[in-house]
Order: C-alpha cells, then sequence, then structure tokens
C-alpha cells in the first residue's frame, strides 16, 4: 500500500496510522497545520490524517528558505507546524513556536504556537494551501478544496488508465502534482506508493542531483508509474545511453514542469522509458492536460482532463471547471469560474493543448520580433552535452544564453559546435549569438530555480546582471 524504505504499511495499517494522528491533532484542537519533513509515508500519514480531521494542512517545500517559511506564518493563520527537524525550527523561530509535550504517532514533532494565531480568512472549504514558488521570492497561497482535489484524483486516473499501479514519488511531496498525481490518484487505483527519501532519489539540496543514484534507485523499486520534470527525464535519457537499463516494468511516466522537446519525449520512448508531457498549475488542482498510451501527441501538453474546458483567449489559455478557491489574502481572487493562466498557447484539430510559453517571459527584441524562451531553451536541452539553459534577449538585437555543460570535460569549442548546429534549426532572430558557460548549477546558487525545476528569470537575470552585460559588449562566448 505505501512504503518510504524503512516501513511498509498495508491497507489495514495505512488507514489505522491514519486515524490514529488525526484523533491526536484533533483533540489539541488545530485547525490550521504546516508540514515540513523529507518524503516518508509519516508525510502521508500527516495528509491523510488531515483530512480526516478537517484541518487546513499548509504543505512545506523544504527547500524554502527562513524568510519564505515566515511570510507563511505571516500569511496563513497556522496555529501548528509538524516538522521533521523540530531543531530547524527553534533556530529560526524560537520566539514563536514551543514543543507540544504530549506523545504523538509517527516520528514528526509537533510545534505549537506560543501566540494566538493572527486571524487571515480563508475562502471556505479550504482544506490545502499549496504555495507555489513562482518567479519571485515572495510565494502565492493557493486554497483548494478536498473535493477539487479529489474530482482531480479521478480525472487522472481515467486518463492514464494504470490498474493497481505501483508508483515511485520522486518529486518532493510538497509539490501538489505529486501530492495529488502521485499519491491519492494509485491510492485511488488500488495501487501502491513509494516514498524514498530525496536522499535516496539521489538529490541533495532543491535542484543538485546524482543521476547514477536516481536510476539505481528506479532500478530497485520497479515502479510502474513516476513523475518527473524535463530536467530529469533528459538525465535518465543520458543514464540510458551510458548504459543503464530502464526497467521493464514502466508502463506511465508524467513529464511536466516545463516545456519538453518532443526529440526528448521521442528518445525517451527508445530508452524504454514510457514518457508522457502534461500540463498544469496549481491554481487548477495540478494537472489540466496529459498525453497518455491511448492518445498522445508529443510535443503538445495533451488532452484537457475530462472535467475540464480550455480555450484560447487573445493567444492565452483559459481554463475553466475546477478552479482554485482562490489566492489567500487576496478576497478578490476567490470565487473564480475560470483561470487565466498567463500561459500563452493553442488548441489543435485533435483537441491536443500546444504551450508556447509564459506570456510574461515573451522577449520582444530591439527589431520587434516575438520570442519564446522556453522554445529556444527546449531545443538546446535536447543535446546530451547543454544541461541547464536560460535565454535572455528582451529590448536586445538578439538573444544570449546562460548555460552549463553535461559534464566538465566539455570544451567550450565543442558546446559553441553545438549551438551552431541548434541554432541552425531556428529562425535567425531566435538563434543564440553569444552565451556564457555557468561556473555552477543553478540550483547550487540557492533561489535561482523554482520547485519544479524551472528557472527565475528575474533573479537569474539579476544575479548574472554583469555576465549578462558582457556578452552584449564583448565577443568572448565564456565567462571570465
Amino acid at each position: 500500500m505505501i512504503s518510504d524504505g524503512r516501513q511498509s504499511l498495508d491497507a489495514a495499517q495505512f488507514a489505522h496510522c491514519c486515524r490514529s494522528l488525526s484523533e491526536s491533532l484533533s483533540a489539541r484542537g488545530i485547525h490550521v497545520l504546516a508540514l515540513h519533513g523529507d518524503n516518508s509515508t509519516d508525510w502521508v500519514i500527516a495528509d491523510m490524517a488531515c483530512q480526516l480531521a478537517d484541518i487546513c494542512l499548509i504543505p512545506l517545500p523544504t527547500f524554502f528558505s527562513p524568510e519564505q517559511i515566515l511570510h507563511v506564518l505571516d500569511t496563513v493563520p497556522v496555529d501548528s507546524v509538524l516538522c521533521q527537524w523540530p531543531g530547524y525550527f527553534e533556530q529560526h523561530f524560537g520566539s514563536r513556536f514551543r514543543r507540544d509535550q504530549g506523545r504523538l504517532p509517527g516520528s514528526h514533532t509537533l510545534l505549537r504556537l506560543d501566540a494566538e494565531a493572527h486571524d487571515s480568512v480563508l475562502p471556505e472549504h479550504t482544506a490545502k494551501i499549496t504555495f507555489t514558488s513562482g518567479s519571485t521570492g515572495r510565494p502565492k497561497g493557493v486554497c483548494l478544496s478536498q473535493a477539487q482535489m479529489q474530482k482531480q484524483a479521478v480525472a487522472l486516473n481515467e486518463q492514464v488508465g494504470l490498474v493497481r499501479p505501483r508508483h515511485l514519488c520522486v518529486l518532493p511531496l510538497s509539490t501538489l502534482l505529486e501530492n495529488i498525481a502521485g499519491v491519492y490518484t494509485p491510492l485511488m487505483a488500488g495501487g501502491e506508493v513509494i516514498v524514498p527519501s530525496l536522499a535516496e532519489l539521489g538529490f541533495t539540496g532543491s535542484s543538485s542531483l546524482d543521476s547514477e543514484q536516481l536510476s539505481r534507485t528506479i532500478s530497485h523499486y520497479r515502479p510502474h508509474s513516476m513523475i518527473l520534470t524535463p530536467q530529469l527525464l533528459k538525465a535518465l535519457v543520458v543514464a540510458a545511453k551510458s548504459g543503464w537499463q530502464p526497467p521493464d516494468s514502466l508502463r506511465f511516466v508524467a513529464v511536466g514542469g516545463a516545456r519538453t522537446a518532443p526529440e526528448l519525449i521521442d528518445e525517451a520512448h527508445a530508452a524504454g522509458i514510457p514518457a508522457y508531457e502534461g500540463y498544469g498549475l496549481s491554481e487548477c488542482a495540478s494537472v489540466v492536460a496529459l498525453n497518455s498510451p491511448k492518445n498522445n501527441n508529443p510535443g503538445s501538453g495533451g488532452r484537457p482532463l475530462s472535467h475540464l474546458d480550455v480555450e484560447i483567449q487573445d493567444g492565452e489559455i483559459v481554463v475553466r471547471g475546477n478552479a482554485m478557491l482562490g489566492y489567500i489574502g487576496e478576497p478578490e481572487s476567490w470565487g473564480l469560474e475560470k483561470i487565466h493562466t498567463g500561459d500563452l498557447g493553442s488548441i489543435d484539430e485533435r483537441g491536443f493543448v500546444h504551450i508556447e510559453g509564459r506570456s510574461k517571459n515573451l522577449l520582444i527584441s530591439s527589431f520587434g520580433r516575438n520570442i519564446n524562451p522556453e522554445w529556444v531553451e527546449a531545443e538546446m536541452l535536447i543535446e546530451d552535452s547543454i544541461s541547464e539553459c536560460v535565454v535572455f534577449g528582451d529590448a536586445r538585437p538578439y538573444c544570449v544564453a546562460l548555460l552549463s555543460a553535461g559534464a566538465a570535460s566539455i570544451s567550450d569549442e565543442a558546446l559553441q559546435d553545438r549551438i551552431d548546429a541548434i541554432n541552425q534549426k531556428l529562425p535567425d532572430y531566435a538563434q543564440v549569438r553569444r552565451w556564457a558557460r555557468l561556473p555552477r548549477p543553478l540550483g547550487a546558487e540557492g533561489g535561482l530555480l523554482t520547485e519544479n525545476g524551472r528557472p527565475r528569470r528575474a533573479e537569474i537575470a539579476s544575479h548574472f546582471q554583469t555576465q549578462i552585460e558582457k556578452l552584449y559588449k564583448s565577443e568572448s562566448m565564456s565567462c571570465p
């Protein structure tokens, strides 16, 4: 039913643990609980216990900075935090919390707010608040009801069509996509959920990855399904090219979080990884559209789930059918019937949604050409020799890029050869004319990537402002 490498629970044991924790939390009069910890069975038990006890849950990503966590605590009327590392909270927020002295089921520690929680009002029926990492340092809290999340899980189960799947959680459980599609949906289908720690999967921090460790873990657990970001899929494709054999147990690997080049999807299938791209956002309870073995169009975000209506208005994707309850602290966003996604796209004659990038990320060159940087980046990332790429060029005469090589041994000359080849497939106004090699992966800098591994463009532009300016003044092709 559910396991994490340390403990394995069948359906009856899992239900007992959820009821036991639910009763303990209810007895303490908790109404709004924040959850902070690594992927584990105890994390899932806490999630289910809150549902049983009608407690609003706020999953806190473990990569959030103390300032971001403080923002959450100041935004939401949290009265307690269930955490894996109480010392972290005592170090950064010691004056706010005290340890609960009673015995609580599971391995997490309960910290009680030492003062009366502020009186922020939540939309009615709010069961979970997921904080989107977005493009700024102040995440926004998306409020969702239990009915909305359940409706989402049912629709995903219909679309994917796996019976009693064994799902391996690869993304953090604080990610709404993994929370709903990786836990609720497999359990609803009578399957098994495997939640190893992020370290066992090969993650260090929010974005550093040991791809060999990840591939070994996948081979060990032999899952039927997984959810990956494009960067993780690329790492596995590279591993397969280097001799790793994906387990033949794999049936469905969902890919989302950023645009995925169709060539990468094709390479994954050729390597034995049944990858299918999807599209979604937290404001619509995660997945909006998804490709599947029965309905697949590589290069698209898939067909909309059965409970959603998707249309294009002035080039923007608009979704109706399962809109969030609203953003916390923004009553003007409550009760919306449809979500204007801010994503540019189209719908083809077969009903597949095509994503063309974020409207706010659209680059307009000094020659008046519109360029979607995600499109150029996806083309660059097809290459094994390029592991990261962020394109800039707004109000500039041409595009430049910051990039990381797939291996330290790859020379600047070799990278330039690959970029030249990729540029041949792009129109001249979208070609990368100059580039700088990043000194370290973006994830090593902190705050430059979202939880799903997408670039925080404003932060990256600010952090590397000097290098970017040099690219428009110098003929040099690599960072000094």
